[in-house]
């Protein structure tokens, strides 16, 4: 069990010296769990456990590949899987359907690593552990784990990241084929001529005087490539489904980017927002999309279904996250159409600091420059007028448009119909004007 900070795991040189480790698992893999303890570490920064706000396992490849982050959020009985890196997956021969523990093969080298995640509940500290077992093929199978805490509010253990590494053993008689065959690619190998120059036909070719062919670096290679430009913005009279469609595409134009234009992900956002505010005022048309793949309405995180609409329901799990808080945000804060991909764009800490502080505005905080949870400060006011108008729908909160009349008085004339944003952005001017 690794408790602390103290520098017995802090050091590579120390933790390979550890006596109760076996031979058989090897240095190298000893090390890359160093490397995600001392990761671990160095995103605690003072705090109890590290915020999942700084995790991005995708972006971490020395361990990512081999790791998987589960998610508490909805309980610990059968926590989610929120990533799953692509050599383990590949080892346990899954597929994007895994959603939670519940789907984890029982003999997979996937589940080796989730069995321990409730002593991280009980223990409250990252836990290292290895065994060996025999695999779905057959094999036994040497691994090394180690599970790590991490929390939304820094009181929590509501995320756990963990880390694996394996080496598959072939049986005696498969390593004694091995070894004949070894022996006879040795023997057959053809003695090189000595009289030849290195790299006769290359640069170094003696006698030669003309220089190297120039070679085409990465950012000319980039450059090279056939720009790929996102669809023009729907008419006025657009369907549902064409917002939809330019939405799929500017997703479609950010993941060719692969990564390299922040910009095409932030457009692509923006048109999701676009279609979420599209939808608010279509419905039935809106339903009807998502009954056609299978969705459903979510009226606690409403914006997920738009993401997994645009970006696919198998794209990564925890970047919908991202991208279905940032959309909510846009809608907390009254953005208007058109206008979410410049928001994010200059918003301090760009996406990640949209994500931020749409997070702690559920928790209660407050966002950078934002006010804590308006709905909640008015329902606490005293109301400065009661009215018997006829309001249809069940929201809470409404948008009625008044009229001075000549005595002084004022004249309900409108209800407006209900928009989130409209009114989001309603109750913030509201609580401004104490």
């Amino acid at each position: 069990m690794m408790r602390g900070q103290e520098e017995s795991w802090m050091a590579e040189d120390a933790y390979d010296a550890a006596p109760e480790a076996p031979p058989a698992i090897g240095t190298d893999e000893r090390r890359m769990h160093v490397r995600a303890y001392n990761y671990w570490v160095s995103l605690l920064r003072g705090r109890a456990y590290p915020s999942i706000e700084d995790l991005e396992p995708a972006d971490l490849a020395d361990f990512g590949p081999n790791s998987v982050l589960l998610d508490f959020t909805a309980g610990i009985e059968n926590p989610g899987i929120a990533y799953l890196g692509g050599a383990l997956r590949r080892e346990c021969g899954l597929d994007a359907s895994v959603d939670c523990i519940a789907d984890v093969p029982s003999r997979s080298l996937l589940s080796r690593l989730t069995d321990h995640y409730l002593q991280i509940i009980a223990n409250h500290a990252p836990i290292g552990f290895e065994a060996e077992f025999t695999g779905l093929r057959g094999y036994n199978t040497m691994y090394r784990g180690i599970l790590m805490p991490f929390s939304s509010d820094d009181d929590t253990i509501d995320f756990i990241y963990g880390v694996i590494n394996w080496k598959e053993m072939v049986t005696p008689e498969e390593q004694a084929q091995l070894d004949r065959a070894m022996a006879d690619a040795v023997g057959s190998v053809p003695h090189a001529s000595a009289s030849l120059p290195v790299f006769a036909d290359g640069p170094s070719a003696l006698g030669s005087n003309e220089p190297p062919a120039p070679s085409l670096s990465a950012p000319a290679a980039f450059e090279a490539e056939e720009e790929i430009e996102a669809p023009a913005t729907p008419d006025a009279d657009a369907s549902l489904a064409d917002w939809l469609h330019v939405a799929r595409e500017t997703a479609a134009v950010a993941n060719a980017a692969d990564g390299r234009s922040r910009s095409a992900l932030y457009e692509a956002l923006g048109r999701a927002y676009d279609f979420a505010l599209v939808a608010d005022e279509h419905p039935e048309d809106y339903a009807e999309l998502l009954e056609d793949v299978g969705l459903t309405a979510q009226a606690r995180a409403p914006m997920t279904p738009v993401v997994k609409l645009v970006f696919g329901a198998d794209y990564d799990k925890t970047r919908l996250t991202e991208f279905a808080a940032a959309l909510t945000h846009g809608r907390r804060e009254g953005v208007a159409m058109g206008g979410l991909a410049r928001y994010v764009e200059s918003y301090p800490g760009g996406l990640k600091g949209v994500v931020q502080a749409e997070r702690s505005l559920r928790g209660g905080g407050k966002a950078q420059g934002g006010e804590s949870d308006p709905a909640g400060a008015l329902r606490d006011r005293d109301p400065i007028a009661t009215l018997d108008v006829d309001v249809p729908g069940d929201a809470e909160f409404v948008v009625l448009v008044g009229r001075r009349n000549a005595e002084g008085g004022l004249d309900i004339v409108s209800v407006l119909p209900h928009q989130a944003a409209l009114v989001d952005r309603a109750l913030k001017v509201a609580v401004r004007n104490v």
